[in-house]
């Protein structure tokens, strides 16, 4: 195989702007030379300036390397797709081998995208809406996909959207949003499966809905993503955190998530199968999460009060360990459990929580400092559905008020068979647990 080194500089114009644009399509040339990789060849596209593109289609063995981060792509008005994509997607076969993006920025120019384009049949295999959104950069049956130290600016949807893969590295990447539209869908990167070996490492920036979304059987109901790494992820002002999401037979299992801070709205991170389905309550393995020092900001989600955690569904085991809360802008719930659907009807939920099985729940080293002039009478940890196993350690509560608050409540639908609690400390704490006659067994 021959890698052919091509500068950009050497075909195209380059006379665009990676931030406002402007200049002449570039699209053509660029992907000729890209085409150079269709046939067993691979491609080194090395951008040494801005072009104007509507979409480049990459093909196995490509790598685009940006020289400068005002080097890259700006899309044209009316583009409706990604910036850059697989030439040949599928949902459930490998077809893409080898692509690397390295640095520089991909500007989706949302404001001139259509939120929504027909019907893909590669999009959405059950999907019913019959219309696919418009991301800013999508691959779908892809192995061996490398993004590093890239900017994806002003995405329509999704910033970057991968389904169908294995052996996925993104790290250094920054999400620009200065274009952020209420309710708009505007998440960071979002994964369907089959999936296994993903890595996300530092990464941050700015989001209007989920900055990660893991969701493996979110389109077909059965497929599985595992084997994940999230370490090091950096919120400015998002609007929701990180989604974990198998709402049927699909299995999300093996999932580490560690170092999480900067700041967030309303929703922070939402685990559950979030569809409310007959008798489904997804399928999750063992999740852990750590180092998570999360400042709240004014939510701007009204269908339900905001967490920092809201965890709900079939779980084997889940861990939250070194959690921080502190500065608070309101009296929001931290842990949230049992609590698994789009709904926060409470009728619906004493209704069914109970067919769900949350069979482990580690919650160890929790530090809650308030201030007086900080919101009053928090309920820190809600249950509103059964636990299995719940252990708490190492939890500290110091709270400068007159005497308000409840560790543990244990709301209509919650009970506990088997609790385990150590090193607990609290100052100013009213209730350490309401409902504690709901504890099956205490050891």
């Amino acid at each position: 195989m021959k890698i052919h080194k091509i500068y950009a500089s050497s075909v195209a114009k380059l006379d665009s702007n990676v931030y406002t644009g402007g200049g002449s399509d570039d699209t053509q040339v660029l992907q000729r030379v890209l085409d150079m990789a269709k046939d067993g060849d691979g491609v080194w596209l090395v951008m040494d300036g801005a072009a104007l593109v509507s979409q480049l289609k990459l093909h196995s063995n490509t790598t685009i390397e940006c020289l400068s981060k005002d080097c890259g792509f700006f899309q044209k008005p009316q583009s409706n797709g990604g910036v850059v994509t697989n030439a040949e997607w599928d949902n459930y076969e490998i077809k893409t081998r080898n692509i690397t993006l390295i640095g520089g920025t991909y500007n989706q120019d949302c404001k001139n995208q259509e939120q929504f384009v027909p019907w893909h049949e590669y999009m959405f295999v059950h999907h019913t809406e019959k219309k696919k959104y418009t991301f800013g950069i999508e691959f779908y049956g892809v192995e061996n996909l490398r993004i590093d130290g890239i900017s994806i600016r002003n995405f329509r949807k999704y910033a970057c959207a991968i389904g169908c893969f294995r052996n996925i590295i993104i790290e250094n990447t920054w999400l620009d949003l200065p274009d952020h539209e209420d309710h708009s869908n505007q998440d960071g990167f979002h994964f369907w499966g089959p999936g296994q070996f993903l890595t996300l490492k530092n990464c941050g920036g700015t989001v209007g809905d989920d900055f990660v979304n893991i969701s493996p059987d979110e389109k077909d109901r059965i497929s599985s993503i595992t084997d994940v790494l999230i370490d090091g992820v950096f919120l400015d002002n998002a609007d929701q955190a990180m989604r974990l999401l198998s709402r049927d037979k699909g299995r999300l299992d093996r999932v580490a998530i560690r170092n999480v801070s900067g700041t967030y709205k309303g929703l922070g991170f939402y685990i559950g199968p979030w569809f409310r389905e007959e008798g489904r309550y997804g399928n999750f393995g063992n999740i852990f999460i750590e180092n998570v020092d999360l400042k709240p900001q004014k939510p701007n989600y009204d269908y339900r009060p905001p967490f920092l955690f809201s965890i709900g569904g079939n779980i084997e085991s889940i861990t939250l360990k070194n959690i921080r809360a502190h500065a608070a802008y309101d009296n929001r719930t931290l842990i949230e459990l049992g609590s698994p659907f789009i709904s926060y009807e409470r009728d619906f939920h004493k209704e069914h929580t109970a067919e769900q099985k949350l069979e482990t729940v580690v919650i160890e080293d929790l530090l809650v400092t308030e201030k007086e002039d900080e919101p009053w009478d928090t309920k820190y940890i809600q249950l509103f559905g059964p636990v299995k196993n719940l252990i708490l350690k190492d939890i500290n509560i110091f709270k400068n008020q007159p005497e308000n608050g409840c560790m543990l409540a244990l709301e209509e639908g919650g009970e506990v068979e088997n609790f385990i609690a150590s090193d607990i400390h609290t100052t100013g704490l009213k209730t350490l647990i309401e409902n504690e006659e709901k504890i099956k067994n205490r050891i």
